[in-house]
């Protein structure tokens, strides 16, 4: 699985706002994103309809983050621009399948698992976290 390229552009952004202590007009998150104009106030929007950004409207307008790095999680940022995270569609309410889902698929309980996983590992990382030095290849593989 590959996450859209819209999220990998909202997470850029918020990185860009995170490393920005003012308010940064779209233009300039644009081109430090390099994102498109256009595309980077698609997603904009979305991420001040989460409420992960704010938005000031005239001359000296702009975006900045609604919150402090430390509560701003990579999991809000993908679910901002995709909805909430499921494993697999068989998870959705509205989806069907021959298999009784709910009570007899073996494959629901553990998509429900891994789905679990991946929510909390990706809501353990914060925005503050990007400000943090990234650890070497070798002190990773001594973890």
């Amino acid at each position: 699985m590959v996450i859209t390229l819209e999220t990998d552009y909202a997470v850029r952004i918020m990185e860009m706002l995170t490393r920005t202590e003012n308010r940064a007009d779209a233009r300039t998150i644009a081109e430090k994103t390099r994102v498109t104009q256009r595309f980077t106030l698609k997603i904009l929007h979305k991420l001040v309809n989460a409420g992960l950004v704010v938005s000031f409207k005239g001359a000296h307008g702009g975006y900045k983050l609604a919150q402090k790095p430390e509560q701003i999680t990579l999991l809000q940022v993908i679910e901002a621009v995709e909805g909430p995270y499921m494993f697999s569609r068989c998870q959705q309410e509205e989806y069907s399948c021959d298999h009784s889902c709910t009570t007899s698929c073996h494959f629901h309980k553990i998509y429900d698992e891994v789905t679990v996983l991946v929510r909390d590992k990706l809501r353990s990382y914060t925005f503050a976290d990007v400000l943090s030095p990234m650890p070497s290849k070798a002190e990773q593989t001594q973890e």
